[in-house]
């Protein structure tokens, strides 16, 4: 038999009070899924353990709801008494008092959308301080010798932009800055790459993106820091965040929005292969233009030819202007000859300058030597760091909780990583992991 089941008698079941709790508990959390709530908070509380514990109700009835400080730090507005909610919750049941209550796990301002609110009114106070003015945005370089793309490493985002850059201009050398692109941190990390990326010396021109989502996922491109760091920058930043349809106040302040992030990588690098047509098309222009010359030259050779004499001696003084003017001929021509000879030696010398060859193995070379330099700074910050980190070491092991737990003490938590305080945290059947001075120990609830 399970706890909570009743005691069986020859009349009748029964239950004692807490089985009839744990029953009504674990039929409640078992059969009923997450659910949105809508209504409104009274009897609003926040106790020293952090958790919110209110009211949920409307004109005809009321809920008692809990929402856990894990869950509550991830809420983006101020709660209020008498404020209209919208809950994405569990039903449960507190078994000590036999009140049904939800676990919120997410809590948001009902109606129209409060992250449309505060998009629209940061977008206006931005619009107002002057930072989404064409004067101020900064021209993409049209070869640009070295790109910084500050997205997620793991994203599609990044192997759009990488996949069409090889494509179109595979000799241009291309740096990631990895950021992640939802979430709290998100944010503040796009700040520093965008300063990092600055600072570096690196870079000419920056793209700044991730793929699709929702507004709440595309939010950190709303975020005020990030449109403040995007209008400092003093390297021209490429805004292309989510799909075409998806504005964020991050493609306002950008020097140039693209629609995607494939569009941003067609954007910022020119098609080698329509270059490379133009130098083939200057060549052959050149090859023309050097044999029609000559052909006509060719032709007025013939043409004094044709009016030569033979009689006597004016044969003889037609026949010594002939070589004379063959001669300056021979000379003009092999001067001329000479002259585009260079010219199309300039031309060859000033195509081959333009490959991008050399040019890398520059970037290659700096690369290295700043690879050398991060090294050697790596190593000095490292060992100053280890040194700092032996010393809080040895203050942190004062006030160690693992001094407590030599002495005999246990901390037991649940499978979710939650310190068990009190019994009624957890229920028969569940796994709980006690920490001791050497190890874990690896339970089940019996009772």
């Amino acid at each position: 038999m399970f706890e909570n089941d009743p005691t069986t008698t020859s009349e009748r079941p029964i239950f004692s009070v807490s089985q009839l709790n744990r029953r009504a508990k674990q039929l409640l959390e078992t059969h009923l899924p997450l659910i949105w709530v809508e209504g409104e908070i009274s009897n609003f509380a926040r106790p020293s353990s952090g958790h919110w514990y209110f009211t949920l109700k409307d004109d005809q009835a009321q809920v008692r709801c809990a929402m856990f400080r894990g869950r509550n730090q991830q809420v983006r507005f101020n709660p209020q008494q008498g404020q209209q909610v919208l809950l994405r919750a569990r039903v449960s049941l507190y078994e000590n008092r036999g009140d049904y209550q939800l676990i919120a796990e997410h809590m948001e301002e009902a109606g129209a959308g409060a992250l449309q609110r505060a998009f629209e009114a940061l977008k206006h106070k931005l619009a107002q301080e002057g930072l989404f003015d064409p004067a101020r945005k900064r021209p993409i370089p049209a070869l640009p010798r070295h790109i910084g793309v500050i997205t997620s490493a793991s994203g599609a985002a990044v192997r759009d932009i990488l996949t069409v850059l090889q494509r179109r201009f595979p000799s241009i050398p291309v740096t990631l800055v990895p950021v992640p692109v939802q979430g709290k941190e998100a944010a503040p990390a796009i700040v520093e790459a965008l300063s990092l990326a600055n600072r570096s010396g690196l870079f000419d021109v920056l793209i700044l993106g991730r793929g699709g989502g929702s507004l709440e996922d595309l939010w950190p491109f709303n975020e005020e820091v990030v449109a403040r760091a995007i209008a400092a920058s003093d390297l021209p930043v490429i805004s292309a965040v989510g799909h075409e349809v998806d504005v964020t106040i991050a493609d306002f302040v950008a020097d140039l929005r693209a629609p995607t992030p494939s569009a941003a990588a067609e954007l910022v690098v020119p098609d080698a292969s329509e270059w490379l047509v133009r130098f083939r098309s200057y060549e052959q222009r050149l090859t023309q233009l050097t044999r029609r010359r000559l052909q006509a030259e060719q032709q007025h050779l013939q043409h004094l030819s044709k009016r030569l004499r033979h009689p006597g001696e004016r044969l003889q003084q037609q026949s010594q202007r002939l070589d004379s003017l063959e001669l300056r001929l021979r000379r003009v021509m092999q001067q001329r000859l000479g002259q585009a000879r260079q010219r199309l030696d300039n031309l060859a010398a000033r195509q081959k300058a333009q490959r991008p060859e050399p040019q890398l193995r520059q970037w290659q070379t700096r690369i290295e030597q700043l690879r050398q330099r991060l090294n050697r700074q790596m190593q000095q910050t490292l060992k100053q760091q280890r040194q700092r980190l032996s010393e809080a070491g040895r203050l942190l092991h004062g006030v160690s909780p693992l001094n407590t737990l030599e002495r005999g003490y246990a901390i037991v938590h649940n499978d979710a990583g939650e310190v068990i305080r009190d019994a009624a945290q957890v229920k028969p059947g569940e796994r709980i992991r006690t920490r001791v001075a050497a190890g874990e120990i690896l339970s089940r609830v019996e009772e």
